[in-house]
């Protein structure tokens, strides 16, 4: 009887959510081998692929997309970079995962729907939390008519810190962070569209990096095709812990899901009940990332699993630039008409 053949994968991005990546693709995926790794960085690269006996480290990821060993590859570069990757990635022919976002315009998801069309290559986005304990859960919940006709939903996210506000790019809460609850409030209104947003955004963290274009709190209120009115926060300072849960209310019911408890454990003592938390997303979304990357790879070896890809991508990036113009002008922001952010 052969072995199950495992997926020779390539990473892009040695950085905090890319060593992450590399360490539960080598030793978390079964089928799946880390072959390579790439970042531009001097030594970035070699070092992490030691640690984790990877035989390959380049500094030109073009090497890495040209290595014949590697059959697909996982982008965790900076943002900026993401939508040229994945048009080098897929005119490599290889099969893709990407952070989020997969671009910073509608003209970037373009380009890229068009490289991986072209090339016949697998896109997968990096949305964790459908794969997050609870949420595909409260999804089939919805699904299954069990709260009734979606009516208010609720996403957030709740960062334990701001280590440096000076290296936060402008409009970061909305691009990066705040995306993930937008692709969760789709994810969690099956079928329905977003069609208006309305944006709220300060620097009540770190003020004095305002006038640099830090947002660092943020309110966002969606109203969706179906009727329903969605919300979704952001935070880059939670003292107690890393913070993502969300909510659907119906007709007919509730659901919600995420918990920061860092396990089951509860001290009670003459103070009250304690709770330890988790502190980072590396802690809390483990099992997530784990998730989206086994998914990523099955469907990469032919066994095909549900996962994101560029519809997914561009339905949330239309939602973040939306936020975007919101901001500029004070007002709601139809997402018919929302374009490019300059």
């Amino acid at each position: 009887m052969s072995e199950p053949r495992t997926l020779n994968v390539g990473l892009i991005g040695a950085g905090r959510i890319g060593s992450s990546h590399a360490e539960l693709i080598a030793r978390t995926v079964p089928n799946a081998q880390l072959v390579a790794i790439a970042d531009p960085v001097e030594g970035v690269a070699a070092r992490l692929a030691e640690q984790l006996h990877v035989p390959a480290a380049y500094t030109d990821p073009a090497q890495l997309l040209a290595d014949p060993q590697v059959e697909a590859v996982v982008i965790t570069a900076p943002a900026r970079f993401h939508t040229g990757l994945v048009e080098q990635a897929a005119a490599a022919g290889k099969a893709i995962f990407c952070e989020k976002p997969a671009g910073m315009t509608l003209e970037d998801i373009d380009r890229v729907q068009q490289a991986v069309e072209a090339h016949g290559v697998l896109f997968r986005i990096g949305f964790n939390r459908r794969f997050a304990d609870g949420f595909p859960q409260a999804r089939a919940v919805i699904e299954a008519g069990r709260i009734g006709t979606p009516q208010l939903l609720r996403s957030t996210t709740r960062d334990p810190g701001l280590a440096n506000p000076a290296a936060v790019a402008p409009w970061t809460i909305f691009l990066e962070t705040l995306i993930h609850d937008f692709d969760t409030l789709n994810f969690l209104n099956p079928g329905a569209r977003a069609v208006q947003v309305y944006a709220v955004a300060d620097a009540l963290v770190a003020p004095e990096y305002k006038d640099a274009g830090l947002l660092d709190t943020a309110v966002v209120t969606i109203r969706c095709d179906n009727g329903a009115i969605a919300t979704a926060e952001a935070s880059f300072s939670a003292a107690y812990g890393y913070d993502t849960r969300a909510e659907a209310f119906g007709s007919g019911g509730m659901v919600t899901a995420g918990d920061l408890a860092a396990s089951t454990l509860r001290y009670y003592g003459p103070e009250g009940i304690a709770v330890d938390t988790v502190r980072a997303d590396t802690q809390s979304m483990r099992g997530a990332y784990t998730g989206e990357l086994q998914a990523f790879t099955d469907t990469a070896l032919g066994h095909p699993s549900e996962g994101p890809g560029v519809e997914a991508a561009r339905d949330a990036l239309r939602i973040a630039l939306g936020c975007i113009a919101s901001c500029r002008t004070g007002a709601p922001v139809a997402l018919d008409v929302v374009g490019a952010a300059r």
